[in-house]
């Protein structure tokens, strides 16, 4: 085995965590690959045999990269993704694909990466690596040219910000499974009156229809949520639903003939239904690849 052959079995080792770090940084599986790609790069350019702690010094590269995509996509005037929902994480509702274990240990949910999206780049990589992947500030201050103390607050700012808008999924599956397929019951009967029963008083929708329906709408309460009862039947009794995990949640794939036409992601907090995240963006559900849902 070269020199070379061995560094790329050594950074094998380690990608795994790193894109789930780019994943939660990015909300964007391609980018998130993109930025891991970027710290093999840096590495293979490197006088790697002075790097005493390999999985910190990527973890230290792939911040930085994602720090300055996170920027670039700032200063953009072009459609920011903060507009659009994050990339779907798509397994099985029996079982996990070993990758997407890794990428969603800690259950990131696409309610939570939308919340991540609000925050400064600075804000959101002094959160993610301290508060999801136990990265010292002393580490993290470096990145965002910070000290530790200053870090420290910007994580501690992202943290207020976080608790305040993210509802803490049940973490029994089976519960959420049975309010998701309360909610397909009551989409396919139409019924108005129970479907607001299964739903968290202040439940937000957020749909992202892509071009099609001029990017991501969001809809906040009970009685508005359940007012999309129509567009719900629709789906319900013109789509085949497949259960599905969608960022480690009890979720739905939904297509037509073979045809994929949304995917969606339901937060259970407290026994209701507390967020709905649908993608229906044809573009985007075109990118995605479900042949490890067929049996």
């Amino acid at each position: 085995m070269t020199p070379q052959d061995f560094l790329a079995d050594r950074f094998q080792g380690h990608r795994p965590h790193l894109k789930a770090v780019a994943y939660r940084m990015l909300g964007s599986l391609s980018e998130a690959e993109d930025a891991v790609q970027e710290a093999w790069l840096r590495l293979a350019r490197s006088h790697s045999g002075d790097i005493d702690n390999l999985g910190g010094w990527l973890t230290t590269v792939v911040g930085r990269v994602c720090l300055d995509m996170l920027r670039a996509r700032k200063s953009r005037r072009e459609e920011s993704l903060e507009e659009r929902l994050p990339d779907p994480m798509i397994s099985r509702a029996d079982a996990a694909d070993p990758e997407q274990e890794v990428l969603l240990a800690d259950s990131v949910g696409l309610a939570l990466l939308v919340v991540l999206e609000s925050l400064t780049p600075a804000e959101r990589l002094a959160f993610v690596l301290h508060d999801m992947f136990g990265m010292p500030f002393e580490q993290i201050a470096p990145i965002v040219d910070r000290t530790p103390t200053a870090a420290k607050k910007l994580a501690s700012r992202a943290r207020l910000r976080v608790r305040g808008a993210t509802p803490n999924p049940d973490p029994d599956l089976s519960s959420q499974r049975r309010m998701v397929d309360a909610f397909l019951a009551a989409a396919r009967d139409g019924d108005f009156a129970a479907l607001v029963s299964i739903l968290n008083p202040d439940v937000t929708l957020r749909a992202d229809g892509g071009t099609l329906t001029g990017g991501m709408r969001v809809i906040r309460g009970a009685a508005a949520v359940a007012g999309q009862l129509a567009t719900f039947q629709r789906m319900a009794t013109s789509a085949t639903t497949h259960p599905a995990l969608v960022n480690g949640l009890a979720g739905l794939v939904n297509t037509i003939g073979d045809e994929l036409i949304s995917v969606m992601s339901f937060t259970v907090s407290d026994g209701r239904i507390a967020t709905i995240d649908i993608l229906s963006d044809p573009d985007r559900l075109a990118q995605l690849d479900l042949t490890h849902l067929k049996p």
